[in-house]
């Protein structure tokens, strides 16, 4: 047997994988609008405090205008009056509540760790909820562990203006630029649809960019439907934005048909879908003919059809345009704001992950607060304010949110070193907040890492304008945060032993029983096949198998930067995730066939592929690791039918096996 190679001392020093994963930034541009905003909120409050000789004021204004920066992500501006207005206001109530017990002992221990559980088992809801339970226990923390100026009220007012003032900036251009982040976000589904036609027939990039549709379709009806609930009456641009997304759909369902003939399609269609986007932006309905080549095959014909359908309804030609415009959402409008309300109280009441995660927030939180109460630590609202960073449900896996906060937070000490040691108090504190506010919106799309190291320096030059402890804050700010990634770790991680099986291997078994349903479904109900709400019923039925597929890729995404043998698991059956989604990809292209001419499937042959991937589901839910799961078709009625790709990828998603 040959010797082993011994490891290279290179290669022993070097972070492991998924270190490396963790750190490695994502690509996104630069939101410049943002960035100004911020520079403008966050300074302009400090400016105003030194004016009136309360510079204190100022800093509370400017810790809240950092909440509302922080918030400020949503593209639609009815969206940013809720993602920052409804945040400040639960902000308001967890610096006045936490003001209120500052100084009372164990009362004000055990009122922290109380929001720390409402805050963690609203924080489930969903994303707006999320930064609101966020900024309620924030300002909460903070209002316990430190002094407020002024009388009780006063605190969480200005901190609420600081924030509102983010609001009042997003809102600037409304009035001049209403609509046009709903046509910006059609239009970008428009061309990632180019995208994925242009890569038919490319193994290589066609999943990544198909997975890519998925994202852009899901924040394009998000937001087109979003703004609709909340407006009144039907606008008629909303539903006409909304119509072009529904005829954005064929196409998507047919570059399957197109990419399993393993040819790829000419130039000139997905070059028309770019043109097609070009006139959704600008809102353009003078669109020129579109130079569309003959189609050879029913693939071809279907992509050819779909994209002149959607030619035809954005320049307004449709014959059915009156019908369309007027029908039913083909994905479902949300519904009314009392119905979501309920279903979100019921969803904190009665939810097994609400309270799981409040108790486990709250349980961080509490023992947090004992140890600050019992060991003199300075200033040490600092170590729940890690935890409650660290432990925010949506952010990711604690462990690595663990190691960023550690690591975000050492970089940003040594900025705010730097100029804490270097900027002498007052007015020159106003040009260096302008600037190192820029940096937050900036950073924050590139990784929690990056917005932590953001966030530091803001955060201990507002600190020193309320305290005057200079560079003295820096030693006790970096101990406080290890000790809150250590709580956080032990009393958040380690102590709930929650498998990645469990978070993910059971909601990937779900999929795989919902692509299960939609292969039977696919082909018609047999007792009413031509109900004309059947092609919207499966329209539906697959966009929400993408949706739950693209989150479960998120969540794989997530395990894969933690520590082996989490991060091994997920490598392991990552490849199935990419086969369910061939098997989607596979059940729509057969479909586009029989739409176009093919002979269906005979009812036999569904039932028994439905029937492969609901035992393949039964098999994930079973399992604590990827195990072999054999597929036995048996003998096919047509062997060479539009249904065979499907039983030969479901048969691939059942071969799949742990390695050894």
């Amino acid at each position: 047997m040959p010797a082993m190679r011994p490891e290279s001392p290179a290669r022993r020093l070097s972070p492991p994988d998924w270190l490396v994963r963790t750190l490695r930034p994502h690509p996104a541009p630069i939101p410049w609008a943002a960035v100004a905003r911020a520079a403008v909120a966050m300074a302009l409050p400090l400016a105003i405090g030194l004016a009136v000789g309360q510079p204190a004021y100022g800093a509370l204004a400017s810790m809240g205008a950092l909440s509302g920066v922080i918030g400020d992500t949503a593209d639609a501006y009815r969206m940013r009056i809720l993602n920052i207005a409804v945040p400040q206001l639960f902000g308001a109530v967890g610096v006045t509540i936490g003001s209120l017990v500052y100084g009372h002992g164990w009362i004000a221990v055990a009122t922290v760790t109380g929001v720390a559980l409402i805050s963690g088992m609203i924080s489930t809801i969903g994303a707006v909820a999320s930064v609101s339970g966020l900024l309620l226990l924030l300002n909460c923390v903070v209002g316990a562990g430190l002094p407020m100026p002024g009388p009780w009220w006063l605190a969480p007012l200005l901190m609420t203006a600081g924030g509102l003032l983010v609001l009042l900036l997003a809102l600037l251009a409304w009035p001049l630029r209403s609509g046009v982040p709903e046509r910006a976000a059609v239009a970008a589904t428009y061309r990632s649809v180019a995208n994925l036609l242009a890569s038919a027939g490319d193994d290589e990039n066609y999943v990544e960019t198909r997975f890519a549709v998925t994202q852009s379709l899901n924040q394009a009806y998000d937001l087109v439907l979003a703004r609709r609930a909340l407006a009144h009456g039907r606008n008629p641009e909303l539903v006409r934005l909304l119509a072009l997304l529904n005829a954005v759909t064929p196409v998507v369902e047919s570059a399957p048909a197109a990419h399993q003939c393993g040819v790829p399609l000419p130039a000139a269609v997905p070059a028309a879908v770019y043109l097609l986007a070009d006139a959704v932006e600008t809102g353009r309905t003078d669109t020129a003919p579109l130079a569309l080549p003959e189609p050879e095959g029913p693939a071809a014909r279907a992509v050819d059809q779909a994209v002149r359908h959607a030619a035809a309804l954005i320049a307004g030609q449709h014959p059915a345009l009156g019908r369309t415009l007027s029908a039913t959402d083909r994905l479902g409008r949300p519904a009314a704001l009392p119905v979501r309300a309920a279903r979100a109280a019921r969803t904190v009441l009665f939810s097994g992950t609400s309270w799981r995660y409040g108790l486990r927030l709250a349980l961080c939180i509490g023992l947090a607060q004992i140890l600050v109460s019992t060991v003199p630590v300075p200033r040490s609202y600092w170590v729940a304010l890690t935890i409650t960073f660290v432990m925010k449900p949506d952010f990711g896996s604690v462990f690595s949110r663990a190691v960023l906060r550690a690591l975000g937070t050492a970089a940003g000490l040594v900025l705010a070193t730097v100029i804490l040691a270097g900027v002498p108090r007052g007015w020159w504190e106003v040009p260096v907040l302008a600037v190192l506010a820029t940096l937050i919106p900036a950073f924050t799309p590139r990784g929690y890492g990056y917005q932590t190291a953001a966030i530091t320096p803001v955060i201990l030059l507002l600190s020193d304008v309320l305290n005057h402890q200079g560079i003295a804050l820096v030693l006790p700010r970096l101990l406080d945060s290890l000790m809150g990634c250590a709580i956080a770790l032990v009393a958040g991680y380690l102590l709930w032993p929650e498998s990645w099986h469990t978070r993910i291997g059971d909601r990937l078994a779900d999929a795989v029983s919902d692509t299960a349903t939609y292969v039977g479904y696919a082909f018609g109900d047999p007792a009413d096949p031509d109900d004309p709400g059947a092609p919207a019923a499966r329209a539906r039925m697959r966009r929400r198998l993408y949706r739950d597929l693209s989150v479960i890729r998120s969540e794989f995404q997530r395990a894969l930067t933690e520590p082996p043998p989490t991060g091994r698991r997920a490598a392991a059956w990552w490849p199935l995730v990419v086969a369910v989604e061939r098997i989607v990809d596979a059940t729509t292209a057969a479909r586009v066939r029989v739409k176009h001419g093919a002979a269906a499937p005979s009812p036999a042959d569904v039932a028994q592929a439905a029937r492969q991937l609901r035992e393949l589901a039964e098999g994930l839910r079973a399992s604590e690791v990827l195990e072999e799961v054999r597929a036995d078709f048996g003998e096919a009625e047509d062997p060479d039918g539009v249904l065979e790709p499907v039983r030969q990828e479901v048969a691939a998603a059942r071969a799949i096996a742990t390695p050894r």
